[in-house]
């Protein structure tokens, strides 16, 4: 049986990481068109969003998906899949270094924007095309406000996957899906 986790927000929301749900004023500011017309308002933008990750710690959900070695597609850019010991697949990117903070609007996949191509959106598509009957495809944290979230689901249905969602409550929840599961 293979396992494939898809995480959103909702994953990262209790490492004291809003959501963009939470934020409507930021993701609105997430456009290529705005970043190349207001450079100044679009970098305060990802300053603020450095400053919301800044010191943010994964939590068990993120070390629970590390020791137990699931494949991780993420639409998150805040980088604790990997501090928790993943490999995750970032669909949008990460943030800016601090030295490339003036040049932020310029930059592509940092992060990926409405607007802007997402190169490993294809990578996502190809590790959910393998999956098959038995199969499971945790869904974690993930509304279901963008395209790809919706077609990840839709595709690992298609497959014969079994989809499990877990909504609320990740940094509990998932360690113990994946102890139950992996018995």
């Amino acid at each position: 049986m293979k396992i494939i986790a898809f995480t959103g927000a909702g994953i990262s929301k209790q490492s004291n990481i809003p959501t963009f749900m939470e934020r409507p004023d930021v993701r609105e500011k997430l456009f290529r068109s705005y970043a190349s017309r207001h450079h100044e308002e679009y970098n305060e933008v990802i300053k603020q969003l450095k400053a919301n990750m800044n010191g943010a710690k994964p939590n068990d959900a993120h070390y629970a998906l590390a020791e137990y070695k699931i494949p991780i597609i993420t639409m998150n850019i805040d980088g604790l899949h990997k501090l928790a010991g993943s490999d995750a697949l970032e669909l949008h990117g990460g943030l800016p270094e601090d030295d490339e903070m003036d040049i932020a609007w310029s930059l592509y996949n940092k992060p990926v924007l409405y607007g802007d191509p997402a190169p490993n959106y294809q990578k996502a598509y190809e590790m959910i095309y393998d999956l098959k009957p038995g199969d499971l495809f945790i869904v974690i944290g993930c509304s279901y406000h963008t395209a790809i979230a919706c077609d990840l689901r839709e595709l690992a249905k298609s497959r014969g996957a079994s989809i499990i969602e877990i909504q609320e409550d990740a940094a509990h929840n998932v360690r113990k899906t994946l102890e139950e599961l992996l018995k």
